[in-house]
């Protein structure tokens, strides 16, 4: 996602722009509720989340809390992209904004500590 980012960055006449597209979830760690720092036009943080599935459109994916309650504080910069058919020719689409507002969520897992 990070060359899809840069290449549409470099076609819109954003070279600058896109020489700062990082893939955060490497440089920085994974858990800051998004993959890809990149940008809008006008210089505008884009924080994207990336699902990719070798399935179909419709399959279901996972999404952590951190990354609902990043999608929830920065909804208007938040973007997840959805790869799917992933093997054979991969697509893609993109939902704007907080995850909530397009999916059913539905909880699936728990974390257990210790009294």
């Amino acid at each position: 996602m990070v060359e899809y980012e840069r290449w549409r960055l470099r076609e819109l006449g954003a070279e600058q722009l896109a020489s700062k597209v990082d893939w955060v979830a490497t440089s920085k760690g994974d858990g800051l509720g998004y993959d890809v720092l990149s940008y809008e036009m006008d210089g505008t943080p884009k924080h994207i989340e990336v699902k990719t599935t070798a399935f179909g459109i419709s399959t279901p994916f996972f999404l952590t809390n951190i990354e609902l309650e990043f999608a929830k504080r920065t909804s208007e910069q938040f973007h997840l992209y959805r790869l799917f058919e992933f093997r054979r020719e991969p697509k893609l689409f993109s939902l704007v904004g907080n995850p909530r507002t397009h999916c059913l969520l539905d909880p699936v897992s728990y974390r257990a500590s210790f009294y």
